[in-house]
């Protein structure tokens, strides 16, 4: 408790509750049986635009909910209780607040539904979202579409969890709301989710309040036994002082005493200042194309033909990602679509009669966010350069919104700590923060426009936006030496970002200083411990008209799409002292450095080089065994088989030095990118050019120097103009399906 969290040696399997510390009746397995079989469930359909956009997102989902299996099975232990624990730890990973299996009953397929030849059913249990307060304008946006929310969630969880099953080779369903053919309350029974208590369907620690959704499948798993009929109230002291390593019941009280409009963390606490940290000449910052990104420019060809054969795959070869690809392309063609005709300047055209006030729509977006599960949100106005000049197949990208509101997705501590941060998981963990934002952010504009707001949402898959930039603006981070990444004071690296778009009157946030400058000035963990050397030992420098510790980005890229011993890579992210657990169950040095950091900045020459070392000394950075739930697959021609060259399992080197005069960093100027139309036409990488090119780095002190006497910008800081292609994408990106890939289709009919 003082210098680990509680949850430490809590199997990530169980989950955050303490479920297995409830009695068990197995009698109740028979009479569960015996029951009759039930003409349907009745789900609910909620008024409303909000219950209207969750409902069109459960139905998306849906779509993925049986589809063929892969051709062949993967080589998964004979172990039942590891099989489960992998199924069940997808669950959680995803974040199911609850897991139970159980055998498929003949009595649990619904009066005309077709029974399947499936043996086991995994049941989910969701928590519903905390609602906003009455005062706030999103407690009459979301009180009518809760229930509709969780089964939104309960549907993108079960079909992910369903996908790995079938990248796996085995059969599998997801059973959702809306789309039920099992009886999902006498499973949750079965399975030990859920006790009969005067009709309803209880859970002993949320009552009533979420959502079932069920898999069925004929992968054997080790089964779970029902619940006592006294185990009807679990929440005793056990549960308030966080038995077993689960969340307690006082961390989840103080997260729902906070405001609904603010995050689990204090970020009110937070110094805020009129600029990022970091200087940021904004009238010299070139806008790029989307061409220009390292995996975009991978993806055409520019890095060779393995990197190339590598982008499509590189992320994706694990089941548990792989699962998670195709309902990420589901969401692409929703991102945008036009406002509603509502008069927007009328005060009916929001519950709230004040909710024209930039200030309260402020506190609405936000609340809603966070029932719908973003971590941290933030607000922008955004800043020109932070608009891509042209789209990947060279279309150009007039600015179109005046706010972003910006959202970041934790990948999951838990599952990090298990992780080597370059292993077979490591691809997942940015998926599923990538899906979750997507579903968040999309659900959020296809609400807006509804109201008559124009809004959009900006994702992994396609985003007209860049995410560094406004997630700085929003007040949501600073700059780090992992160079083109923000990191946050209460989870560090440990995110990945979504963005949304809209007119909407917004009061935007106010960027934050919580050290990490002089932090990361003094701290090398991540440049240590990155395995292909991309990340600097040396100063900042002015990239592109920003004060960064710039990384080698090809050389990252390169190590990302083809790295063989695992799917992408994230050591840095894992490795980095500041990914943390900050709660009221973390650890109290890690609590007290925390607060100190934030509250007491003056310490920092002090606390830094304790915190550094202490980091090490403490084993962070280390795999914890414990929280590995997957299996060490790899996905080839469409088969989960065992890794051809092995697996990563890599902890930390303190021992190891680098000397930063040695150091050789590649850097690719404005004016050393693609042409923003030459998609379909490789232009190869000159790595000995962008190694010279570190001869033409400013230091930001030289930036400002020349500023201050009204020099002109640095002329690499010019983009290269359009002419350089045939102004078309021949190689579609990995997210876009081909069936509905626009610059695809439209490429084809120009060819015919």
């Amino acid at each position: 408790m003082l210098l680990h969290p509680r949850s430490r040696d809590r199997d990530f399997s169980l989950g955050t509750y303490p479920l297995e510390t409830l009695p068990r009746d197995d009698a109740i397995l028979a009479a569960e049986r015996d029951r009759p079989r039930r003409a349907g469930l009745h789900d609910t359909a909620g008024d409303g635009p909000m219950a209207a956009a969750a409902l069109k997102y459960r139905d998306i989902f849906a779509a993925s909910a049986d589809q063929d299996s892969a051709p062949a099975r993967a080589p998964v232990p004979d172990d039942l209780e590891a099989r489960a624990r992998d199924a069940k730890g997808m669950a959680y990973f995803m974040d199911a607040a609850m897991v139970g299996i159980c055998e498929m009953a003949p009595n649990a397929w619904l009066e005309g539904a077709e029974a399947l030849p499936h043996s086991h059913a995994v049941v989910l249990l969701i928590e519903d979202g905390r609602a906003p307060e009455p005062h706030n304008a999103a407690h009459d946006w979301v009180a009518p579409a809760v229930r509709e929310m969780s089964d939104m969630r309960a549907a993108e969880i079960a079909v992910c969890v369903a996908r790995h099953i079938r990248a796996m080779g085995f059969a599998a369903r997801a059973d959702v709301a809306g789309h039920r053919r099992t009886d999902a309350e006498r499973l949750a029974v079965m399975a030990g989710l859920a006790v009969r208590s005067n009709g309803d369907l209880v859970n002993p620690y949320l009552d009533t309040a979420f959502s079932l959704a069920v898999v069925t499948t004929d992968y054997a798993l080790a089964t779970d036994r029902p619940l006592a009929a006294s185990s009807r109230d679990g929440r005793g002291l056990g549960y308030w002082w966080g038995r077993n390593g689960a969340t307690s019941g006082r961390e989840r009280n103080r997260r729902a005493r906070r405001p609904s409009h603010e995050s689990y963390y204090p970020m009110e606490q937070v110094k805020r200042v009129d600029r990022p940290t970091t200087l940021i000449l904004d009238d010299e910052v070139p806008r790029v194309p989307k061409r220009a990104a390292f995996f975009e420019r991978a993806l055409q060809g520019d890095l060779g033909e393995k990197s190339q054969k590598e982008r499509s795959r590189f992320s994706f070869k694990h089941p548990t990602s792989k699962g998670l690809l195709g309902v990420i392309r589901s969401l692409v063609p929703h991102q945008g679509g036009e406002a509603a005709p509502v008069d927007t300047d009328s005060p009916d055209a929001l519950a709230d009669p004040e909710a024209n006030a930039p200030e309260a729509n402020s506190r609405a977006i936000k609340a809603l966010s966070y029932h719908l599960g973003s971590d941290l949100t933030g607000i922008c106005e955004i800043p020109h350069y932070a608009w891509f000049s042209h789209k990947e197949d060279g279309r150009p990208i007039e600015p179109y919104h005046k706010y972003a509101v910006v959202m970041l997705i934790d990948q999951g501590f838990d599952t990090m700590e298990g992780a080597s941060g370059d292993d077979w998981i490591s691809g997942t963990q940015s998926m599923r923060a990538y899906l979750r934002g997507a579903a968040i952010a999309g659900v959020m504009a296809e609400f807006l426009r509804d109201l008559g707001f124009p809004a959009r949402s900006q994702t992994n898959a396609d985003s007209d936006v860049l995410h560094i930039p406004v997630v700085l603006w929003a007040g949501l981070g600073e700059l780090s030496r992992i160079g083109e990444l923000v990191l946050n004071p209460f989870v560090g690296p440990r995110f990945k970002s979504v963005v949304l778009t809209t007119d909407m009157p917004l009061k935007p946030d106010r960027p934050i200083d919580f050290g990490l400058q002089y932090f990361c000035n003094n701290c090398l963990k991540c440049a240590r411990e990155c395995p292909c050397d991309a990340i600097p030992f040396g100063d900042k420098v002015m990239f592109n008209g920003y004060e960064m510790w710039k990384p080698d980005a090809e050389r990252c890229t390169r190590y990302r799409l083809t790295n063989m011993k695992g799917a992408a890579c994230g050591r840095c992210m894992k490795t980095c002292p500041i990914n943390k657990v900050i709660d009221a169950d973390g650890p109290l040095l890690t609590r007290a450095a925390s607060w100190m950091g934030v509250n007491a900045m003056f310490l920092k020459p002090l606390m830094v080089p304790i915190a550094t070392w202490a980091d090490d000394w403490l084993g962070n950075g280390t795999r914890n065994p414990v929280k590995k739930w997957w299996f060490d697959h790899e996905i080839i021609d469409d088969i989960a088989v065992e890794p051809r060259v092995g697996t990563n399992r890599r902890d930390i080197d303190p021992s190891r030095v680098v000397d930063p005069a040695k150091q050789k960093m590649a850097y690719y100027h404005a004016n050393m990118m693609p042409a923003p139309d030459a998609a379909g036409t490789p232009h190869t990488v000159d790595r000995k050019a962008a190694l010279a090119a570190a001869a033409l780095l400013e230091t930001p002190a030289e930036a400002w120097e020349r500023k201050q006497r009204g020099g002109p910008a640095p002329a690499h800081y010019t983009a290269t103009p359009p002419g350089g292609g045939k102004g078309d994408q021949t190689t579609a990106s990995p997210y876009v399906a081909p069936a509905i890939n626009p610059v695809a289709d439209v490429s084809k009919a120009a060819a015919e």
